[in-house]
């Protein structure tokens, strides 16, 4: 994965030590040296339209919001007639027991699907559980986000990001950092996901554990914070009124609530902001094959990526797609990410750590 390595000095409270985060390099400028794939691109041909409809159905599971996927599972149904997409909806980590659960009983029932935690896509790939599948417009990916071998590709990037309701935050009292979030009069009024359920949070927690040291997270942990489980509820929160501020919640889900008129605002923290990809993929032993495989080449796609990107505020690797004019640009963000094998190695501390500092 290519990154550029950051120094972070930021004060946090007298506890953050001099640490050099993993910072990303651009997404749009990671279009440099495209790997060869072991298995060539796929065009989607009238052969795979017609053998897709004929099994007549594909299950797909994902960590997406459920708005989000489901209005992908209608347009893919609106463009194949007679194919009925079955989105089964949930946290990544709950995706990832329920797959191992499922296959350690010899049940077979998910054909495509989508993790916001890639280390889940690189551990079902060392399983063997993956097939390799490269749709037409993968290989325009940039390297760091698709898997060489050709077994999966991020289909969506958002970013963690720190958010308050506009109504209970004046602006010049808002959050600008991390460090901040530490300061007493947040106490009790701070709402945050969990990486025990959200891929999303397990990858920023991995990141900002690095960045901002785990005695942070002990200190964080005095806050009274509001815990909830999916890297989509904290918005949700602030758009209620339930809580004025956000430590993280997913970028698009809070760019979703601010599009309907809640009163919402994000800040991309001063010490960075974890960039999350989310990754998807083909099931080797998907009871609909050609489903699995025609859902997933309309997912990358660029009317895919094109509408996650205007319904569901994503961002997109897909270099055709048109980027929202008011998004706030990648370029101007302070960015964070992770290798997902150092991650995988670390999945263990985390949960052992948030436990012991959020008792949950």
């Amino acid at each position: 994965m290519l990154m550029v390595a950051g120094d972070c000095s930021e004060d946090v409270r007298g506890t953050v030590r001099r640490r050099r985060p993993i910072v990303a390099a651009i997404l749009l400028s990671l279009l440099a040296t495209f790997p060869a794939y072991a298995a060539a691109p796929s065009p989607v041909t009238p052969e795979l339209v017609a053998a897709a409809t004929k099994e007549g159905k594909v299950v797909f599971y994902t960590a997406m919001d459920i708005q989000v996927a489901e209005g992908l599972g209608k347009a893919f149904e609106a463009k194949y007639p007679g194919i009925t997409a079955q989105v089964e909806r949930s946290g990544a980590e709950r995706i990832f027991q329920r797959v191992g659960q499922e296959y350690a009983s010899n049940i077979h029932a998910v054909d495509a699907i989508d993790s916001s935690d890639v280390v889940h896509l690189l551990y079902w790939k060392q399983q063997g559980w993956l097939a390799s599948y490269v749709p037409d417009d993968v290989p325009r990916w940039p390297a760091s986000a698709r898997d060489a071998d050709g077994f999966y590709a991020s289909n969506r990037a958002t970013l963690s990001v720190i958010g308050y309701n506009t109504k209970l935050v004046k602006p010049e009292d808002a959050p600008k950092s991390y460090a901040d979030l530490l300061d007493r009069k947040w106490s009790g009024k701070i709402v945050k996901a969990h990486p025990g359920y959200s891929g999303n949070i397990m990858t920023a927690t991995f990141v900002l554990s690095h960045v901002l040291g785990w005695d942070y997270f002990k200190q964080l942990g005095g806050q009274h914070i509001m815990q909830v489980q999916s890297s989509t509820e904290p918005p949700k929160k602030l758009a209620l009124g339930e809580r004025p501020v956000m430590f993280d919640g997913n970028e698009y889900n809070a760019l979703i609530v601010k599009a309907q008129g809640a009163p919402l605002a994000i800040v991309y923290p001063s010490e960075g902001t974890p960039l999350v990809g989310g990754s998807a993929g083909v099931m080797k032993d998907a009871p609909h094959p050609n489903a699995a495989r025609l859902f997933i080449a309309y997912l990358f796609s660029r009317e895919g990526q094109q509408l996650l990107v205007d319904k569901g505020y994503v961002r997109s690797f897909h270099p055709d797609v048109q980027e929202p004019a008011d998004r706030v640009k990648l370029s101007q963000i302070k960015l964070l990410t992770a290798d997902p094998a150092q991650q995988e190695k670390a999945v263990d501390e985390i949960k052992r750590k948030y436990a012991e500092y959020f008792g949950t």
